[in-house]
């Protein structure tokens, strides 16, 4: 148990206490604001105050954990101990930074919050974050300061032994399309069949139409096996909106599709992908809910938006009011690393009503679609620029989240070579 002092008491400090100390370090905490108390205990004991007391670690605080409301923060990112760090405080403090604020600052997001310019799909982009812009987003902040923290309190209480933590990977997979070219209605095949003769693929489809041949985006049992091989538990997250410009899976209706969820489901965890048309639409993701449950005859509690559409706070609010308890869209669609700059699961702190939910964020770091469309990467450079970051995580014992597509594992046209990248993936983020 850690006691912390505090002059005052808000629920962004139990909110980011929380995070840090129960979530990330696996360690009891006791907040106070009475000051006797604090001085007479003889235990673990934090100062995270304005002033430095008799006793305890001294954390000065800086200012927003005590504020209310959304306002322009003066930031000025320097370097301590190699790592990047920003809300700076007085030389008696134990670091020449307030932790604690800044973690609560990149995990919170307050600045999706602030004013700002979005893309054509209305997302926050990588290029105006703080991360980015003082390239640190590769670096899982949050974790090395949590780390940070924990070394100075050991050194100050020998005899505390925080609980050992490991390092874990999620592997979780997208299925936008399920099918390349079969199983998608009359039209639809009949229109791609025409359009093939052009780009160069009607013999393909044909053989595929009759069965000749498996569809190449049909990597599912690959997909088994691999996991199998390496004891994973991967999770899915199926598109089952309305066709339209930004949402093109196959039918709900089709019998094929939903057989293929539910095998699926028989094995592995299976979470809804929000349709792009759902995003401002809570009605429609409702719909889309009950169609996955309707399908695996349980309660749908996982999520991920698709084209990663996360608009801060209404996105998640619209997840809390449908039940769902997991969320894995934190992260961006043209960078990897750590939109939140942490690499640990943590719940969502609303900042409009200032409130802890229930809604678990669960980051993820890598996406293949980032390293080959944005990135412009081969399958090798890849691969290594996967390492890196799994290293990173590895380091703080956080957890490793990536994102991949049943069409990225087809080994064909664009994406030859890249189920080497996936299975050299798996074998780095389970070897011993």
């Amino acid at each position: 148990m850690i006691l912390i002092y505090s002059h005052k008491i808000t629920n962004r400090q139990r909110y980011i206490f929380k995070t840090i100390f129960t979530d990330v370090l696996l360690t009891d905490i006791e907040i106070t604001d009475d000051q006797k108390h604090f001085e007479s205990s003889d235990g673990v004991k934090i100062n995270y105050s304005t002033d430095k007391l008799n006793s305890g670690i001294f954390f000065q605080s800086s200012s927003i954990l005590f504020e209310t409301g959304i306002n322009d923060q003066n930031i000025s990112v320097f370097e301590f101990e190699e790592n990047k760090c920003f809300f700076s405080v007085g030389r008696d403090s134990v670091f020449p930074f307030d932790p604690f604020a800044a973690s609560f600052y990149l995990i919170s997001r307050y600045e999706e919050y602030l004013p700002h310019i979005k893309d054509e799909h209305e997302r926050f982009v990588a290029s105006k974050s703080l991360a980015l812009q003082h390239n640190f987003i590769e670096e899982p902040l949050v974790n090395i300061w949590a780390n940070r923290i924990a070394i100075e309190i050991k050194n100050h209480y020998p005899n505390l032994k925080f609980p050992e933590r490991k390092f874990q990977f999620i592997s979780t997979l997208d299925i936008d399309n399920a099918y390349a070219y079969k199983n998608k209605g009359f039209l639809r095949m009949a229109g791609g069949l025409l359009k093939s003769f052009p780009q160069g693929t009607f013999s393909e489809r044909l053989k595929v139409f009759t069965n000749k041949e498996l569809d190449p985006y049909d990597t599912f049992d690959y997909q088994n096996e691999i996991h199998k091989a390496h004891q994973i538990k991967p999770i899915y997250f199926f598109l089952l909106g309305d066709y339209g410009v930004n949402d093109k899976n196959i039918p709900i209706k089709n019998k094929q599709f939903q057989s293929l969820i539910k095998s699926l489901a028989d094995y592995h965890s299976i979470g809804i992908h929000p349709s792009y048309a759902s995003n401002q639409n809570t009605e429609t993701l409702q719909k889309e809910i009950i169609r996955l449950q309707d399908i695996t005859h349980r309660n749908t509690t996982k999520s991920r938006q698709h084209f990663l559409k996360l608009n801060l706070p209404s996105t998640y609010r619209n997840l809390i009011d449908n039940d769902i308890e997991e969320d894995y869209t934190m992260g961006y669609a043209e960078a990897s690393g750590f939109r939140a700059s942490i690499c640990s699961p943590f719940y969502f702190y609303d900042l409009d009503t200032e409130v802890t939910t229930k809604l678990k964020i669960v980051p993820f770091s890598i996406m293949e679609a980032t390293l080959k469309y944005y990135n412009k990467l081969s399958a090798e450079d890849a691969l290594i620029k996967i390492k890196e970051i799994m290293q990173k995580v590895k380091a703080v014992k956080g957890t490793f989240v990536s994102v991949w597509h049943n069409e990225s594992l087809s080994n064909k046209d664009i994406w030859e070579g890249w189920k080497m990248v996936y299975e050299e993936m798996l074998k780095e983020a389970t070897k011993k």
